[in-house]
C-alpha cells in the first residue's frame, strides 16, 4: 500500500482519490446517477468535450475509463477538459474491471492504480496534461480517414432526406409559432451556461422562442427560463420535471415504429408530436424552425467548428452540416450574438450623450448676447407666470 505520508500519532494518509465507484458504459448515463465525490467508472472510447463538462458538473472525483480516452481518430476535446478542471484520469484499463467491481464499491485511484480496501484491483494509464497533448498531436493524422467517413455519412444523409431538407417534407406543424421571430436553440453541451449568461439583454429585448434540445431544456430551467418547445429523443438526460414544464414535446425518431421512450410518455401523461428524421434532434429543432418561417435562429451550446463536429463521435453528426446548410444564413451562433450586444451602444448612453450635447450648446449660447437676451425673456416670462400658477392652485 502506497502512503503519502505518515503522522505521528495519526493513522496513515493514503495517497490518491477515494470515493463510491459509480459504473455505467454510457457516460451520459452515469452523470445522471454520480454524486460529488465519486468516481465514475466508464467504458468510453474518444471522450468528448459535452460527456467531459457533464461529469466536471457533476463534481466527479477522477474518472476511470476502460478505454482509450483519445485513441488517435481524431483531436476529441474531453481529456483535455477534465485535466483542467482538476479531475484525474485514467484510461486503458482492464474491461474486467466492470466484474470486478460492484457499483457503489469506495475505490481509491493513485497514479494509473485502483484499489478497493487494501485490494489493488486494476491498472492503467494516468493521463496528465502532456500525455494528452501529445496524444492529440499525433491524432491529427486520422483526420483524413474521419473526413472520408464524414462526407459518406453526408451524402447517405442527403439522399435519404433530400425532400425535407430542400423543401421541407416531412417537418411536422407545431402550436408554438415561429413566423417572423427570433428562436434561440439550446443544447446542454459546449459552453452553454456562458451561452445563456451572455444572451441575456438579447432574451429580454427580443423574447425569443425557446428550444430546449434534449437535455437543453433542463438547461433553460437552471437558467431561469421557460421553455416553449422541447425537442428530444428521450434521452435519459432530460428530466421529467423539464418534460412536464408545460412546453410543447416534439419527439424526435429515427424511424416511424413505436417512440422510444413511450411508456415514459404515458406515466407522465405528455400527449407530443413526433418527427421522424434520421438526423440528430438539433437537427430537427432548426427544420421545425426553419420551415415555420424564423425570422433568427440562434444556437447556445452547440458544435461551431469541424473538430467539434467530429468530437460528438457519431457518423450522424454529417446530418448536422448538412442541415445547417441547408437552414442557411438564418442561423447564428451565440457567440457571435452576444458580441454584437457586448459591443453595442446603449440606448441609455444615447440618451446621455444627446443631452449633455444639448447642455453644452445651451451654455454656448448663453455667452452670446443673443442668447443673454433670451435668458432674461424666458425669467421674465416665468416670473409672470408663477402667480397665475400660485392663484389657480390655491
Amino acid at each position: 500500500m502506497r502512503l503519502s505520508s505518515m503522522r505521528r500519532g495519526r493513522s496513515p494518509v493514503l495517497a490518491g482519490v477515494s470515493g463510491t465507484a459509480r459504473i455505467d458504459r454510457r457516460t451520459m448515463s452515469i452523470v445522471q446517477r454520480v454524486r460529488p465525490g465519486d468516481i465514475a467508472v466508464i467504458d468510453h472510447v474518444d471522450i468528448d468535450r459535452a460527456a467531459a463538462v457533464a461529469l466536471v458538473e457533476a463534481r466527479v472525483a477522477a474518472v476511470v475509463n476502460v478505454a482509450p480516452s483519445v485513441s488517435g481518430r481524431y483531436p476529441n476535446l474531453g481529456p483535455e477538459v477534465l485535466l483542467e478542471a482538476g479531475v484525474p484520469l485514467v484510461d486503458n484499463v482492464d474491461p474486467e474491471l466492470f466484474s470486478t467491481l460492484s457499483d457503489g464499491d469506495v475505490i481509491r485511484v493513485s497514479g494509473g492504480e485502483i484499489y478497493r480496501g487494501e485490494d489493488h484491483v486494476a491498472s492503467g494509464l494516468a493521463q496528465d496534461a502532456e500525455s494528452v497533448s501529445a496524444s492529440l498531436e499525433a491524432s491529427k493524422d486520422g483526420m483524413a480517414s474521419q473526413l472520408d467517413a464524414f462526407s459518406a455519412n453526408a451524402a447517405e444523409h442527403l439522399r435519404r432526406e433530400r425532400a425535407m431538407l430542400l423543401d421541407g417534407a416531412g417537418v411536422p406543424s407545431t402550436v408554438t409559432a415561429f413566423a417572423d421571430r427570433h428562436v434561440l436553440v439550446v443544447r446542454r453541451a459546449f459552453d452553454y451556461r456562458r451561452d445563456l449568461d451572455s444572451l441575456k439583454t438579447y432574451i429580454k429585448e427580443n423574447k425569443p422562442v425557446l428550444v430546449g434540445v434534449d437535455a437543453g431544456a433542463d438547461a433553460l430551467r437552471e437558467a431561469g427560463y421557460a421553455p416553449d418547445l422541447i425537442v428530444t429523443d428521450l434521452d435519459v438526460e432530460l428530466t421529467d420535471e423539464a418534460l412536464c414544464c408545460g412546453a410543447e414535446v416534439v419527439v424526435h425518431a429515427a424511424s416511424g415504429d413505436q417512440v422510444k421512450g413511450h411508456d415514459r410518455l404515458e406515466r407522465l401523461s405528455v400527449n407530443p408530436t413526433t418527427f421522424v428524421t434520421s438526423g440528430t434532434s438539433e437537427d430537427a429543432a432548426l427544420l421545425l424552425a426553419h420551415t415555420q418561417g424564423a425570422r433568427l435562429i440562434v444556437l447556445a451550446g452547440s458544435h461551431a467548428s469541424l473538430v467539434e463536429f467530429l468530437d460528438i463521435g457519431r457518423s450522424g453528426m454529417a446530418s448536422s452540416f448538412l442541415t445547417r446548410a441547408a437552414v442557411g444564413s438564418s442561423v447564428v451562433d451565440a457567440r457571435a450574438v452576444a458580441e454584437v450586444y457586448r459591443n453595442r451602444i446603449r440606448g441609455w448612453l444615447v440618451l446621455s450623450l444627446v443631452l449633455i450635447a444639448i447642455a453644452l450648446v445651451a451654455a454656448a449660447i448663453a455667452t452670446t448676447p443673443v442668447g443673454q437676451d433670451w435668458w432674461h425673456q424666458l425669467t421674465s416670462w416665468l416670473d409672470g407666470a408663477y402667480p397665475s400658477v400660485r392663484d389657480k392652485v390655491w
